[in-house]
C-alpha cells in the first residue's frame, strides 16, 4: 500500500479544502473546477500523497 506521509494540520487542511471546493462545485458557485476538491479530500482521508512521495516530503510524525 501507500506510505503514510500526510499528517496533522496538513491532513486537516486538505480535508477542509476538499470539502469546501466540492461544496462550492455542487452549489454551482465555482463550476466544475471545484470537483478538483476530490484530490485534497482523498489525500487527506487516506493520509497519503503521491506527489509527496515523489518529492520526498513527509508531514506525518510517524514513520510509515
Amino acid at each position: 500500500m501507500f506510505k503514510t506521509n500526510v499528517g496533522g494540520i496538513d491532513r486537516i487542511v486538505r480535508i477542509l479544502a476538499g470539502l469546501v471546493l466540492l461544496g462550492l462545485a455542487v452549489t454551482g458557485t465555482i463550476g466544475v473546477w471545484g470537483y478538483v476538491g476530490v484530490v485534497p479530500l482523498a489525500t487527506g482521508l487516506l493520509s497519503t500523497c503521491p506527489l509527496y512521495s515523489v518529492l520526498g516530503f513527509n508531514t506525518c510524525p510517524m514513520k510509515g
